[in-house]
């Protein structure tokens, strides 16, 4: 994305308080803003994990669900789905569905680099065959959600701060299947 993306700033009820450039805004000391995960799922239930890209300000080369970004002042969560599926996945998002309307994460990464987020989860369907953007996915595969569980509760420093936090929520509010081939 280019250098004049926008994230929503947020007061600590979650309320919008302003703008700034997403660039300036992941720090040692990152303002708690507005952003989203997305799960993306194929026709059998398995989740599409990514690697960060070495080139990502936070966590580079760390495993991660399939996308994550900022909706702009005034853009639909929908519409910010869609276009961070096109621009790190190349595909479309289809099915898109609320399932952690509440999600928040703080988290500091090896650097210091803070995330402060408000972070409603969204569990969607690929549409598409997947073409990664190499300075946001470094490597990317399906898993059964069973999997993910075993290889969170195994080597959780190898997944980002926010994906071992939302994943046993997604599983606890049946947002996902936990085997693959189950009905997604």
């Amino acid at each position: 994305m280019n250098a004049t993306e926008m994230v929503v700033l947020l007061d600590d009820a979650g309320a919008p308080i302003g703008q700034a450039p997403k660039a300036g805004v992941h720090t040692l000391d990152t303002p708690l803003h507005l952003a989203f995960s997305c799960y993306l799922l194929n026709d059998v239930g398995e989740v599409l994990l990514t690697r960060r890209s070495p080139e990502k300000k936070t966590w580079p080369g760390v495993w991660t669900n399939s996308f994550c970004g900022h909706p702009g002042p005034g853009e639909e969560f929908e519409e910010a789905i869609q276009r961070r599926a096109q621009f790190e996945l190349g595909v479309d998002a289809t099915r898109i569905e609320l399932a952690l309307p509440h999600f928040r994460y703080r988290a500091v990464d090896p650097t210091g680099i803070v995330e402060n987020e408000v972070c409603p989860v969204y569990v969607a369907h690929i549409t598409g065959v997947l073409n990664p953007n190499p300075a946001e996915v470094a490597d990317w595969a399906w898993i059964s959600p069973a999997l993910l569980a075993d290889a969170l509760n195994h080597t959780p420093a190898a997944f980002s701060p926010w994906l071992g936090l939302q994943f046993p929520q997604l599983l606890e509010a049946s947002a996902l299947p936990l085997r693959a081939g189950a009905e997604a």
